[in-house]
């Protein structure tokens, strides 16, 4: 039986009423699509905390600590994102990044931030959940100065081009497909897909969002993580079986857990 992991969603955005107001069918839905563990991540410090209590109790959800570029009006405390990563269970820092096309006018607050996670990651030993778009090449610039090959991380939900990729993959991080690779409109982003190493790809929801085909216009789950899996295997020529192995293994690999 082969299983999935689902890299990236945001358990703590669910809208529950579709699942009785209860986390734990979303959980059930997840477990019967045959997803075995989820990495529920942060996007504010403030509502983190209540990220934590929401998931504690199940032990195959794991948890990143951070702040999303978009989701910040102020220069980010260092030392108070330091502090609740040490939280049980968090095992990724963000996420992080830079994003020029939503947010350009706060690119200095988003640059600052961006440096402040990387060094918590080099800190703590921590692999570093990366959002990056319009930003290709500022992205790149403060992960090879702030020295974040030491620790690596996942750019999620990638959509940028593969000299991006490429660059990345040789800094040590991995390259996460999100339902946004079964989009009509997505051809460059299946080019990409196919040229990443079978040992540097991993699979996502980022759910509530970007739900994959057949399910675009409903509230994603760690459930459609599987559509994701049997889309990219199609667009790399593996079986689904083969997808569920190697993108299990390479999160196992990243976040040393095998």
């Amino acid at each position: 039986m082969f299983l999935f992991i689902d890299s990236h969603c945001h358990l703590d955005r669910l809208d529950l009423t579709e699942f009785d107001g209860e986390l734990d069918n979303v959980l059930t839905a997840a477990k019967a699509a045959q997803v075995d563990e989820i990495l529920c991540v942060s996007v504010t410090l403030a509502e983190f905390p209540s990220m934590v209590e929401k998931t504690e109790k199940y032990d195959n959800v794991w948890l990143s600590c951070g702040a999303h570029p978009l989701n910040q009006d102020d220069l980010i405390d260092q030392e108070e994102l330091a502090s609740l990563s040490q939280t049980n269970k968090v095992i990724a820092i963000g996420e992080t990044g830079l994003d020029y096309f939503y947010a350009p006018e706060t690119k200095d607050v988003q640059l600052d931030s961006f440096r402040k996670h990387v060094r918590v990651a080099n800190q703590l030993n921590k692999p570093l959940i990366i959002h990056t778009r319009d930003a290709q090449q500022d992205t790149l610039d403060i992960l090879r100065e702030e020295n974040a090959e030491n620790v690596g991380g996942i750019l999620h939900c990638f959509t940028e081009t593969w000299d991006m990729a490429k660059q990345a993959i040789e800094m040590g991080f991995y390259i996460s497909f999100s339902g946004i690779v079964t989009f009509k409109n997505a051809s460059a982003l299946r080019e990409v897909a196919k040229q990443v190493p079978d040992n540097r790809f991993l699979i996502e929801t980022d759910a509530p969002y970007l739900a994959p085909v057949p399910h675009r216009g409903k509230q994603n789950q760690p459930a459609y993580v599987a559509d994701v899996a049997k889309f990219l295997a199609s667009v790399r020529g593996q079986s689904v079986e083969q997808i569920a192995e190697l993108s299990t293994k390479n999160f196992k690999r990243l976040f040393n857990m095998t």
